[in-house]
């Protein structure tokens, strides 16, 4: 297979194939297919709109700098408009009009959401809660990722979708399906049971091993027979945990099975143009594994969309942007969506403020996305989604949302020599594991008021909050490709779930000369959520030299106070231990009070060259951005920012082989100065966006993003 490389891409990753230098309809030539370039544009629907409307929407597309849209998403009821019947024409048209004016297509697979004909001729495609109840048509995703009859009639329409548009100059990029498991992700079917029982024999192959690994001799729940076996259903009382997780892994699996039938059908009929589909690493969408998922993929996309009322809202976009930069391998990504303004299925939904549909973009790009698009190019008028916003939005072109779309647009142009660089590693790598995720959230735990993302989270803007770059980096890399040799201090948040091979690599990069710090509940359980016996924290008792025999749960609100080398008033919440240590560890820090006074509650130990820290409970933010620092000082990291911007500006950085790209974003509302002194380099403008950069200083206005440049220095 041919690969597809960017311009000027350092990466070698498949990406979009730009349409070949045509002449244009209004006579002017398009940009040949190597012109460096950020991909820009959205979710394309024409087919909400008279034909006559489309000529208005070429003409803005090219006023606002489109290169790229999405199209045919939801389109699979009107291109099938009954079993044995087609109509192409007008997508024909709107695909030939969009390559008349240089724009590139992103073509969907139109599965998406199955038409009410094919719902009606098979209920049976239709997807069941946990409770028995069937989801009904009348939204989208009404189908099961198990379910023979959907994929018989989803794949011959990709089939013919290939068969069509194979030579279709415009075509750039495949795009299956769409946001895969946002409303399907849990079947439990009968489907599913069946699909389910396969799954469960080929990892275990035996019900033996299936008994062990379940723990069914408690609860009288042991298996004679692979028919028994269902999803975990509506119980009367505590469903069998490793059931549960394996449900959910199964769940995440079954879509990417589907993913790969669409694939494979693709790959045959036109190699050479990539695949993608849209993830949707963000907020706390959880049920499909992205890190496993990315390599069913030639190039990563996401969807992201601020939750307002999340007080972190902004770090927790550029956490996701961060870790889906990470899923990726580093290399160039797709940001398939995003939000112009307002969306419309939040509770309440506020509009951006001036300057933040930018700053949303850049720290996007800065993170590693290499194209920047949105949901939808043009509001809707009717339908779930016409309060959401869009590039052309119901006010039209002389509104302030279009205007910052057009200028947006001419600025990611003059950011075209970005394109094709990869993120620079951080010295600081934070883990993040789907198993964890899953696992540590079950119910009947020590307490039900953790939260997985949450965890990751405080420690990535502690990090921040110190002027520190970190990468959030899956953990099943850790036993694969380079591992984690190359950071300097590796954070272990929560990370509940943690086999003997990956408690053996993470003590191994310790003893080779990292410093590990692990977070509270961390290393309890084995991969078949079984407990590690002799102590929390299981799996690291060892290494960390502590060992704890309960678990002291704390109720909402409840705090107990830290003291030791901690900011004056420090306190830990939800969850602590009792944790004794050996004589070779020193404690950082003790419970003052609560239902282990007088214990350690942060300790560090030499572990070969490195060193191993543990963290027994969850410290308040003050605390963490101490600790943070701390560890990081130890681990010889310091910030490349003045201790005046911490917190408020944070530092991104991009490299080609010859330059290196740096991002610096204004978290505040308020204007900030970021000193510059020799260590900068020679900076020089890329992009300032209304920023001012001086000899020794740079100006960033409110939610300001200045992306400069310099030479790269280092091999």
């Amino acid at each position: 297979m041919s690969a597809v490389v960017s311009t000027g891409s350092t990466s070698g990753v498949r990406w979009v194939r730009w349409p070949a230098a045509h002449t244009l309809a209004d006579g002017t030539e398009s940009l040949p297919a190597d012109a460096a370039r950020i991909g820009y544009g959205a979710d394309y629907n024409p087919e909400q709109w008279p034909e006559e409307v489309w000529a208005d929407d070429m003409r803005l597309m090219r006023e606002a700098g489109v290169n790229i849209v999405s199209v045919g998403i939801f389109s699979w009821a009107l291109l099938q408009p009954t079993p044995d019947t087609w109509d192409f024409g007008w997508l024909d048209r709107a695909i030939d009009l969009l390559h008349a004016n240089g724009i590139a297509v992103d073509l969907a697979t139109a599965t998406a959401s199955p038409p009410p004909w094919l719902t009606e001729l098979h209920p049976e495609v239709l997807p069941v809660n946990r409770l028995g109840e069937t989801i009904w048509p009348g939204g989208r995703q009404q189908w099961r990722p198990t379910s023979p009859a959907f994929r018989r009639y989803a794949l011959a329409l990709v089939e013919k979708m290939a068969e069509r548009y194979a030579q279709h100059p415009a075509l750039s990029m495949w795009h299956i399906s769409n946001e895969l498991g946002c409303h399907n992700v849990y079947d439990y079917s009968d489907d599913a049971a069946r699909a389910f029982r396969t799954w469960l024999e080929a990892r275990y192959g035996t019900l033996t091993e299936l008994n062990r690994a379940w723990g069914t001799a408690f609860w009288s729940q042991n298996y004679s027979s692979w028919s028994q076996i269902l999803p975990p259903r509506l119980a009367a009382t505590h469903p069998n945990p490793t059931q549960q997780l394996d449900f959910a892994r199964f769940s995440s699996d079954a879509l990417k099975d589907y993913l790969v039938a669409e694939r494979e059908i693709l790959r045959r009929a036109t190699p050479e143009v990539p695949i993608t589909t849209n993830f949707m690493v963000m907020g706390e969408t959880r049920g499909m594994d992205y890190a496993d998922w990315a390599a069913e993929v030639d190039l990563v996309s996401n969807d992201h969309y601020l939750l307002v009322a999340d007080p972190a809202a902004f770090e927790e976009l550029s956490f996701s942007a961060n870790l889906t930069g990470q899923i990726a391998g580093r290399a160039p990504w797709f940001l398939m969506e995003h939000s112009t303004s307002a969306v419309n299925w939040q509770p309440v939904n506020q509009a951006k403020t001036p300057g933040q549909l930018r700053r949303d973009s850049l720290t996007h790009l800065a993170h590693g996305a290499d194209a920047i698009c949105f949901f939808q190019w043009r509001q809707s008028l009717a339908g779930a989604e016409k309060f959401h916003s869009a590039m052309l939005p119901h006010a039209g072109e002389n509104s302030s949302v279009f205007r910052s779309v057009a200028r947006f647009g001419g600025e990611l142009a003059r950011l075209a020599e970005v394109a094709g660089s990869r993120t620079k590693q951080a010295r600081i790598g934070i883990l993040f594991d789907w198993d964890s995720w899953w696992a540590s959230e079950l119910d009947s735990h020590p307490t039900e008021l953790l939260r997985y993302k949450a965890e990751a989270m405080a420690w990535y803007t502690a990090a921040l909050a110190n002027g520190l770059q970190a990468d959030i980096v899956p953990a099943r890399s850790v036993l694969a490709g380079p591992g984690l040799a190359d950071y300097d201090l590796v954070i272990a948040p929560m990370l509940y779930v943690v086999p003997d091979e990956l408690a053996d690599a993470l003590a191994g990069y310790a003893r080779a000369g990292g410093h590990l710090v692990v977070g509270v509940f961390s290393g309890i359980a084995d991969a078949d959520d079984h407990i590690h016996p002799g102590g929390y924290p299981g799996a690291f008792r060892d290494l960390l030299g502590v060992r704890a025999e309960e678990f002291g749960g704390l109720l909402a609100g409840q705090t107990v106070a830290l003291s030791g080398d901690l900011p004056v008033g420090s306190t830990g919440s939800l969850l602590t231990h009792d944790v004794s240590v050996a004589a070779d560890v020193d404690v950082l820090a003790r419970f003052d009070d609560g239902p282990f006074p007088g214990v350690p509650a942060i300790t560090g130990r030499t572990a070969g060259a490195g060193r191993a820290s543990f963290v027994a409970t969850v410290p308040d933010r003050a605390a963490l951005v101490a600790l943070v620092g701390r560890f990081a000082t130890d681990a010889g990291i310091h910030s490349p920012l003045p201790e005046e911007v911490h917190g408020t500006v944070q530092l991104a950085l991009r490299q080609s082989d010859t330059r290196e790209y740096l991002f610096y974003i204004n978290h505040s509302a308020l204007a900030v100065t970021v000193p510059l002194g020799a260590a900068d380099g020679d900076l020089t403008a890329v992009d300032l966006g209304g920023s001012t950069l001086a000899a020794d200083s740079l100006t960033l206005p409110a939610t300001g993003v200045a992306v400069l440049s310099r030479a790269r220095t280092e091999t």
